[in-house]
């Protein structure tokens, strides 16, 4: 009997000292990177369970000879690493538009692509997640017709 006491103890201190890292339902800031171009995205993630979540990024640029914006959604896994550390892994997609004027001889060209993702996050106590992922892609139209590498730092407020 004092067995099976001790057993029904350490399996109930064991349940609440392994407690999984929980997605934020929702996270918005900024993605830092290269982005083919597009320098800083706006960033949003939404959760949708415990060790998934969807991030949809915009970015854009805009200048006297030209305007352009690039749209990514991606589904990511989240697993837990150590302590507040967790890394992820996604795929998805996107379109990007490119507009040039008078220097780029009135070029219009629109591409689609299809992006992975791996990263490393942390979770601090306050409602704020750090970032440094990788996000390669592959193009497909006129203006984004190649592989692209894209390393971003994404600072993201959560709520």
């Amino acid at each position: 009997m004092k067995k099976l006491f001790f057993l029904s103890i350490a399996l109930i201190g064991l349940a609440f000292s392994t407690s999984a890292q929980n997605v934020s339902p929702n996270a918005i800031g900024l993605r830092m990177g290269g982005s083919d171009g597009f320098g800083a995205e706006i960033s949003y993630q939404r959760g949708l369970d415990a060790d998934s979540r969807l991030e949809f990024d915009l970015g854009w640029r805009s200048g006297n000879d030209y305007d352009a914006f690039k749209i990514t959604g991606l589904y990511q896994w989240v697993m837990h690493l150590d302590g507040n550390f967790n890394w992820y892994v996604g795929a998805g997609g996107g379109l990007a538009s490119f507009s040039g004027k008078d220097v780029f001889d009135g070029t219009d060209d629109t591409s689609i692509f299809v992006a992975g993702d791996i990263g490393v996050e942390y979770d601090f106590e306050i409602p704020l997640l750090i970032s440094l992922d990788f996000r390669p892609e592959i193009g497909f139209g006129d203006f984004n017709d190649d592989f692209d590498f894209d390393i971003a730092l994404g600072i993201r407020y959560q709520f």
